[in-house]
């Protein structure tokens, strides 16, 4: 990176399923130095301090927090942890990263905000997707106009994956494909609902069916569950011109357009015929989306940008995800948000 003098000294703060990911990435970027690694777990740190021999262990983020060299502190810890460890890390003086999602709660998030700005703080929340080279082709797509405009959007996230005793698949899972969502239609949904059902873990859901309406006619469906025989990572566009699906699992072609529709016969009365053209897969850059993600935070910490997830756009997945609890505490009930923009940040 042309004009940088020195490495950013960073810490990542947990070592579980996650958090070895994020740091063999973080150590491979040349303007970084993995100067920490923390977790409460001996195994843990014993387990991977082979991996990273430069970066020093530790069980307590006050050894990290008093490191006046550090600059950027990276969350990879469990859900309910994200909130209370991003304030510690701003009330530091450091700069932020924290795995999806920001807080588990709105009050949390927004306090996070208030607190990075205040601090002017890079404070980056790790919407991974986002940053996927086949989220981004949907994204460009839609921009293009060449599948026109959204007009229903489901994902699918299933697995036979790990339990969690202290978040359901809604918290887990939903982060990924909400945020994804949200910037392909480009608007707050106006009203959202979510059912769901504890079959292992009593009042743990571990399948979760999420719906959406956006004020601007789209809507969405997102399937979530660690119980189920299939592993799918798929989302599915389908545009007033052309339809598109991201599969995530597929070795390649991870994006497929679709030239399907239904267009006006001519000459006739309101009568529609199908349309079933070319099936397309355009290439995609071939570099993994977690790097791409943790070179996006080095870079906005050396030049003090703002990154595309930032805390304003957590907060947004964090508003939805709220509100489809309360809907799933309640049966399904129907919760409305007040309007919500989501122009870029100042």
């Amino acid at each position: 990176m042309v004009g940088v003098e020195r490495a950013v000294k960073v810490a990542i703060v947990g070592l579980g399923r996650w958090g070895p990911n994020v740091a063999r990435n973080l150590d491979a970027i040349q303007e970084c130095e993995l100067a920490w690694c923390c977790d409460g777990d001996a195994a843990s740190r014993r387990r991977w301090q082979s991996s990273f021999p430069s970066a020093r262990f530790t069980a307590e983020l006050d050894d990290v927090l008093n490191d006046e060299t550090v600059q950027a502190v990276v969350v990879t810890t469990p859900v309910p942890t994200h909130g209370s460890l991003a304030e510690r890390i701003l009330d530091a003086g450091k700069d932020c990263f924290v795995e999806k999602p920001l807080a588990d709660s709105v009050a949390g998030a927004e306090r996070i905000l208030r607190m990075a700005e205040e601090r002017d703080a890079v404070l980056m929340v790790g919407h991974l997707l986002e940053y996927h080279p086949g989220v981004q082709m949907l994204d460009r797509l839609l921009e293009d106009g060449e599948l026109g405009e959204p007009r229903y959007i489901y994902s699918q996230r299933t697995n036979l994956g790990q339990l969690r005793a202290d978040e359901n698949a809604l918290w887990s899972l939903g982060p990924h494909d909400l945020s994804v969502i949200l910037k392909l239609v480009g608007e707050a949904p106006r009203e959202v609902s979510a059912r769901g059902a504890c079959y292992v873990r009593e009042g743990v859901e571990d399948v979760v069916f999420a719906y959406l309406r956006f004020p601007g006619g789209a809507t969405a469906h997102m399937h979530l569950s660690w119980l189920d025989p299939h592993k799918e990572r798929r989302i599915t566009v389908v545009g007033s011109e052309r339809m598109a699906t991201f599969d995530d699992m597929a070795l390649d072609q991870k994006v497929t357009i679709y030239d399907k529709g239904f267009d006006l016969e001519d000459g006739s009365y309101g009568e529609y015929i199908t349309r079933s053209g070319e099936t397309r897969s355009p290439a995609l850059q071939n570099t993994e989306a977690l790097r791409l993600e943790c070179d996006h935070f080095i870079e906005c910490v050396n030049g003090r940008r703002r990154p595309n997830t930032d805390a304003v756009s957590g907060l947004r997945v964090v508003k939805v995800l709220e509100a489809l609890q309360v809907s799933l505490d309640e049966n399904g009930s129907t919760q409305e948000l007040a309007e919500d923009s989501l122009a870029a940040s100042p």
